[in-house]
């Protein structure tokens, strides 16, 4: 992270709003000192909320400042502040030319350096009313870091940050998004593979991504400029990362209000975000809508059940444990509700026809993002079906789909294609109906052909690549839509 720092000078100025023990800082201020010719006065501010962090970080610092005069002969001088850095700065954010914020003794950086913490704060949360116009949804308290910490950096200064990735893309981060976006240019993205690797001492458990940005000087950015991508499964492999080299604009699309920071970390990522992109439609285009499922099970324990008689008095509840790529499976008899009243749930049953079933979450290390069935109203003598809330499901608006759209739609999203561009958009583990609404999708008669093709095979999961493949033919290479193994 520190061997980001590209900005030039004999007098900086550095901050790392969320300092821990020092180890950013001390990189950073470490790689200056390095240069050569170095830089010869740094000076250097580093936050922290923790008391019982107080004075070894102090100690840390002070260790810093001789290691520089003694070693270098670099003049550093250290603050140590342990106030709450969001609470201090938020109002940066409100300026009238946030592209220039104003002049003060703690601002105009021109270096920010940060791994700040990671947690869901609530809208009424002090500093999420500071930081209002970033804020949509429950707000994740890295992001007001972000966003601070940007408007604090002079322009052309540089901005870098280890945080989730979670941020690139989905509705709560996208009023975050806009502002930051108007503020820094991306000019290299790291991704870590693993979800465990990089933070694995710590147990932490996070799809992460090392950000590096320069702060703009006027808006609007330039959709030309080079932008890095670069990815390892975690530390130990850093020094063999892949990398490739892209426009701004084929990551980020300026004109789009979403703001959405795609990372294809390959050539060949690159090429499917070009194909599924080139597909004309949408859900809502093919007549299609998407809902989460509606019996939320707690606020319905008098109307679910473990036992029930179907369809007398009950209909199948069907929770994500039901549905497996391209198969659901009801009753499980385990521990879980499975049936749900019919007398009481009028207004959380849905009508037995055909739907196709996404789980909106995976495991953290599944190796498919997306995983779908389809639902076949046939395959169930019942009025009625209930789907716990932890389920999305599409449908036709007016009339039913197809079993063949149903089918076809089903071996879409559990593609290896639709699967790699969900993970070039989507940095966490949900799966958003939002995110799948604004999904591009082929032509109808592609959906149905492969709804009709993936029926007739005995083990459907295992041969859906090479079919889309061959039903793709000239469009698509087929090692694109290998199965992934």
């Amino acid at each position: 992270m520190a061997a980001q720092i590209r900005v030039p000078g004999d007098h900086l100025r550095v901050l790392d709003p969320a300092a821990g023990t020092g180890i950013l800082c001390c990189a950073a201020v470490e790689e200056l000192a390095d240069r050569d010719p170095p830089t010869s006065r740094i000076q250097l501010v580093a936050y922290d909320v923790d008391a019982e962090l107080a004075e070894p970080l102090q100690a840390v610092l002070d260790y810093l400042r001789e290691w520089c005069k003694e070693k270098h002969g670099v003049r550093l001088a250290t603050r140590l502040k342990l106030t709450d850095f969001v609470m201090d700065h938020a109002g940066a954010l409100h300026h009238e030319d946030s592209l220039i914020p104003s002049e003060s003794d703690d601002l105009e950086f021109d270096i920010v350096i940060s791994n700040p913490p990671y947690f869901k704060i609530s809208k009424s949360d002090p500093r999420a009313v500071l930081a209002s116009n970033v804020v949509y949804g429950q707000p994740n308290i890295y992001a007001l870091f972000m966003a601070v910490s940007a408007a604090l950096v002079r322009p052309d200064g540089d901005f870098i940050s280890i945080t989730p990735r979670s941020f690139t893309s989905g509705l709560y981060f996208r009023r975050f998004r806009q502002v930051f976006f108007d503020m820094v240019r991306p000019t290299l993205v790291h991704a870590f593979g693993s979800r465990r690797e990089a933070f694995k001492r710590d147990e932490v458990l996070q799809e992460n991504v090392i950000l590096h940005g320069t702060r703009l000087n006027s808006v609007p950015q330039d959709p030309q400029a080079p932008f890095v991508i670069s990815s390892s499964q975690g530390v130990s492999d850093l020094d063999e990362s892949y990398r490739r080299t892209t426009s701004l604009r084929a990551a980020l699309n300026l004109d789009d209000s979403d703001r959405v920071l795609r990372l294809p970390a390959s050539d060949e990522q690159a090429r499917i975000l070009d194909l599924v992109d080139s597909w004309p439609n949408t859900l809502a285009s093919l007549g299609l809508a998407i809902s989460t499922g509606p019996v939320v099970p707690f606020r319905a324990k008098d109307l679910v059940d473990r036992e029930g008689h179907v369809p007398e008095s009950h209909v199948p509840l069907l929770w994500m444990n039901h549905v497996r790529p391209m198969q659901v499976t009801w009753p499980l008899q385990r521990h879980k509700p499975e049936y749900i009243k019919r007398q009481g749930a009028e207004k959380l049953l849905l009508p037995n026809r055909n739907y196709v079933l996404l789980r909106r979450f995976t495991a953290k290390e599944e190796v498919r993002r997306l995983s779908a069935a389809p639902y076949v109203s046939r395959s169930m003598p019942v009025p009625q079906v209930g789907l716990e809330n932890h389920l999305n499901y599409i449908y036709r608006q007016a009339g039913a789909l197809s079993d063949e759209e149903a089918w076809g739609l089903a071996a879409l999203y559990n593609s290896r294609l639709l699967d790699t561009y969900f993970r070039c958009l989507n940095g966490h583990t949900q799966v958003n109906a939002t995110e799948l609404r604004a999904m591009p999708l082929p032509e109808s008669d592609f959906i149905v052909e492969l709804g009709e093709r993936v029926q007739e095979l005995a083990s459907p999961i295992d041969h859906l690549d090479p079919l889309i493949a061959d039903i793709l033919s000239a469009e698509v290479p087929r090692e694109f839509v290998v199965a992934q193994t």
